[in-house]
Order: structure tokens, then C-alpha cells, then sequence
């Protein structure tokens, strides 16, 4: 009986750790930063970009006017063709590689570089928007006032993008798409609006969002710097460089509390105006009455405001205060309603024309527009609304009580007149309204006068009655 036990082979009782090492060796060269970079060409290209004058400063200028156009005129392609330009880049990655390699002449390099190039901007687009006779705030330029927690992660993970593609030896088109995700540009610009417009609400809201985007920019190229291992300037022993990290951290965390609550602001007022959409759809209902517009308005620390605009047949107070009624079930607690009828007193009107913005106004005339063409389908029955509108017009201003003693003045032998509109079908079905006067004469008249005379009488009458009463065609018939 052989009581040999199988012998397990070496190689396949190490078989599984043999494929976690390759398995992480492949994870590794995936994700391996150092190969392929050029770490000294990186450094020396990040600080020839460092200085502002010269050309650089010019072309600053240049994208800043762009950029500044762009927000006046609510132009995308403007303003991305200002960021692709705009070399406001490379003071910030001074500033991250200064601190990541502790070179400190860099540093101050960089600030001087960065403080020339936020002053030039801000000088620039100053003088642009105080010349500039557009003055209307576009969302373009809107939209650089209130910076989130989303720019936040924006700056970070575009600046990450933006210095691992430039530490390679062969560049990329990675750098112009960072300047357009990051957007350092139009915060300045939109700074430089508030500055001359003297909105220091859209000023500082808009420098907030540079100063973001700098910082974190900032911040990812010293992660960066410092993974890679970029050569350290100066010596800084392990104490130094724990306070440095230290310091850094908290003076990151500060720049983005703000920028934490905004975030939240806009989330709750996102919030509150779906719960205000789904009110006014399920529970603003009026009959004879339709809404033809609504404006929903939110207050953080008071009381927000639906306002909603009605045509039609008006609509009660005990109406409106039954609707008021269900906003808390909507969970619309701190939310007052205001209806704007069309019918009423001038003065409701003009206050609903002065609450009414020009989008508003537009969008009321549009839906006006919408709603008469879906009753005038077509060209035929567009014109035989106007007829029919002409005619009771026509009908209701005519002057036949001048006319009649007019007439009696100048023709002595009429003695009675009537008058009524004439329809007449032609053989293509058309129809024409024609204003139609009978006229009866005296028997001297008739008995006295020739046929070519009565006629003239009636022809001269005809033309008089146009010329009186302003019509085109006016038809005489003897009864």
C-alpha cells in the first residue's frame, strides 16, 4: 500500500499570490503618472508663463474685451474663444508649484504675476462696461454670481487635468479644454460689470468665484508637484512641512465653507420651485380663466412669492384665498400667492405691466399670439374675421342722422334713404361686404329730369358719400 502523500507543486501554491502581484503591477502601469513625464520641462514652462508684461499683458487685454463682449451680448462662443486665448493660467500654476517645491522667489514671482493680471483685468472690463451702452444683465453674465460647491470640484478636477497633461513630454489639446472648464476669464469680467454698475452684490459674488477657481487650480497642481516628486527648491525639514500641509488644508477648507452654503441655497430653491410648478399645475385652476404666464420668486430668510398672471373671466377673492389655502400641503409654508387679472381698474393694470420683467412681457404676448391662431387657422378665415369686425364697426359708427340733414341740404328732391350692408357671393364662393345706400326721389324729380341726369345725380352722390364716411366703394340703388 503506498502511503506517499500527492506532492503539491511550488509554483501553484503561490498561484494565487502570482496573480494579485501581476493583477496590481497592471494597475500600476495604468495609473503610473511617471512615466512619460518631463518633469524639468514642466517647471521650466510653468515659470516662463509666470511674469505679466509685454505681449502677455496685451493679450490679457484682448481676451478680457472679448470675454467682456461676450457677457454684454450673452454670447457663448465669445466668451470660450476669450478663455482659450487668455493666459491668466500661468501665474496660478506658479503659485501651486512655488508651494508644492517650497521655492519661494518662484512664489513671490507668481503673486506679483497674478496681482498685475487681476488688476489689468478688472481695470479693462471697468472701463468696457462703463462705456458700453448695453447695460442689461444677460444669464451669461448672471450665472458668474453665484458660485457652489459644484465650481469648487470644477477648479479641482479641471486643474488635476490641467497639470498632469502639461507634465507631459508630448503635450496635448487638454490645456485650451481646462481654460474653458475653469472659466478664470468671465468671473473677472462679471467683476469688472459690478464694479461699474455698482452692483458690489454681483462683485464680490463674481471675485469669489475667480478666487475659487485660483485656489483649487492651485491646490491640484501642488498634489500633483508633490506625488510626482518634483525637485524641492530649498530644504524645509519634516516640522515645516507638516505645519505647511496643515496650513494649507484649513486655508482650503475656509475658501470652500461659503461656497458650501450657496450650494445649498440653490438646492433649496431649486426645491421650492418644483413644489411651486406642482402647485400651480394641479391646484391654479379657474374656469373662464387661464393663466397665461407665472413668475416664482424665492427668499431664503423671508417669504418667497408665486405671482400668476390670468386673461379671461375674473376671478373672485374667495377663489384665490381657497387656493392660497392648500400651499402648506404642498409644503409652500413661507410662500405667499398674488393673482394679476386683465380686467379691472387702469391703475391693477399698470401695476401688473411695472411687476411684468420683458421676458415676461414677451412671453405674454407670444401666448396671446398662440392662442388667436389657433382661432384663425388659416388666410380665409382670418379675413372674414376682419370683415366681420369691419362690418359691426361700420355698423355702429356710421353718422346717418348728419348725413340725413346733410343730405336734405344738398339734394332737394330726396325724400327718404335707408341704409344696410350689402353680401355679395362671387362665383368662387368669395364674399364681399359692401355698404349699400336706397335712395327715393320726389315725382318732380322723376318726372322732370332725364336718365342720364338722374344717373349723374347718383354717381355724384355716390362719390360724395364716399368721401364722407371714408370708404373705399359705396354702392346706390333708386327705390
Amino acid at each position: 500500500m503506498n502511503t506517499n502523500k500527492p506532492s503539491i507543486d511550488k509554483k501553484t501554491k503561490e498561484h494565487p499570490h502570482n496573480v494579485l502581484i501581476t493583477f496590481w503591477s497592471f494597475i500600476s502601469d495604468i495609473l503610473n503618472l511617471k512615466k512619460g513625464a518631463d518633469i524639468p520641462g514642466t517647471i521650466e514652462g510653468i515659470k516662463k508663463d509666470i511674469d505679466f508684461k509685454g505681449p502677455n499683458v496685451y493679450i490679457l487685454i484682448c481676451s478680457i474685451i472679448i470675454a467682456s463682449i461676450g457677457l454684454n451680448v450673452n454670447s457663448s462662443a465669445a466668451i470660450i474663444g476669450a478663455m482659450l486665448i487668455s493666459p491668466l493660467m500661468g501665474p496660478i500654476l506658479g503659485l501651486g508649484l512655488s508651494i508644492g517645491t517650497y521655492d519661494w522667489h518662484t512664489l513671490k514671482r507668481s503673486l506679483k504675476g497674478l496681482a498685475i493680471a487681476v488688476f489689468v483685468s478688472l481695470l479693462t472690463s471697468f472701463i468696457y462696461f462703463k462705456i458700453s451702452p448695453l447695460q442689461e444683465i444677460q444669464q451669461e453674465l448672471l450665472s458668474r454670481t453665484r458660485p457652489t460647491i459644484l465650481d469648487v470640484f470644477i477648479a479641482l478636477f479641471g486643474g488635476l487635468a490641467g497639470i498632469v497633461a502639461g507634465s507631459r513630454k508630448e503635450k496635448s489639446n487638454v490645456i485650451p479644454g481646462v481654460a474653458i472648464a475653469t472659466a478664470l476669464m468671465p468671473p473677472l469680467c462679471t467683476a469688472g460689470f459690478g464694479l461699474a454698475t455698482q452692483n458690489y452684490t454681483y462683485f464680490l459674488g463674481a471675485l469669489y468665484l475667480f478666487f475659487i477657481n485660483s485656489v483649487f487650480i492651485c491646490l491640484a497642481t501642488i498634489l500633483i508637484v508633490r506625488y510626482m516628486h518634483f525637485p524641492l527648491a530649498s530644504w524645509v525639514d519634516d516640522r515645516k512641512k507638516r505645519r505647511t500641509r496643515i496650513q494649507i488644508a484649513v486655508f482650503v477648507f475656509i475658501v470652500a465653507i461659503p461656497s458650501g452654503f450657496i450650494f445649498w441655497d440653490v438646492i433649496k430653491e431649486s426645491v421650492f420651485k418644483n413644489k411651486a410648478e406642482k402647485f400651480i399645475t394641479e391646484q391654479v385652476k379657474f374656469e373662464g380663466a387661464e393663466i397665461i404666464n407665472k413668475n416664482t420668486i424665492y427668499h431664503r430668510d423671508s417669504i418667497s412669492t408665486i405671482e400668476i398672471f390670468l386673461i379671461g373671466e375674473h376671478v373672485t377673492p374667495d377663489a384665490q384665498n381657497r387656493v392660497a389655502a392648500l400651499l402648506p400641503s404642498f409644503g409652500l409654508k413661507k410662500t405667499n400667492i398674488q393673482f394679476y387679472q386683465n380686467e379691472g381698474a387702469s391703475k391693477e393694470i399698470e401695476s401688473m405691466a411695472g411687476k411684468l420683467s420683458q421676458e415676461l412681457r414677451v412671453g405674454i404676448i407670444e401666448d396671446l399670439y398662440r392662442k388667436n391662431e389657433e382661432l384663425l387657422r388659416n388666410k380665409d378665415e382670418r379675413i372674414q374675421f376682419l370683415e366681420d369686425k369691419l362690418f359691426l364697426i361700420q355698423k355702429d359708427s356710421l353718422p346717418l342722422h348728419s348725413i340725413e340733414k346733410e343730405l336734405k341740404i344738398q339734394y332737394e328732391h330726396l325724400e327718404k334713404f335707408a341704409y344696410a350692408q350689402s353680401l355679395e357671393f362671387s362665383k368662387d364662393g368669395k364674399l364681399d361686404t359692401i355698404p349699400t345706400f336706397l335712395v327715393h326721389w320726389n315725382s318732380y324729380f322723376l318726372s322732370k329730369y332725364r336718365t342720364t341726369e338722374k344717373k349723374n345725380t347718383e354717381m355724384k352722390l355716390e362719390k360724395w358719400l364716399e368721401a364722407r364716411l371714408g370708404l373705399d366703394t359705396v354702392r346706390i340703388l333708386h327705390y
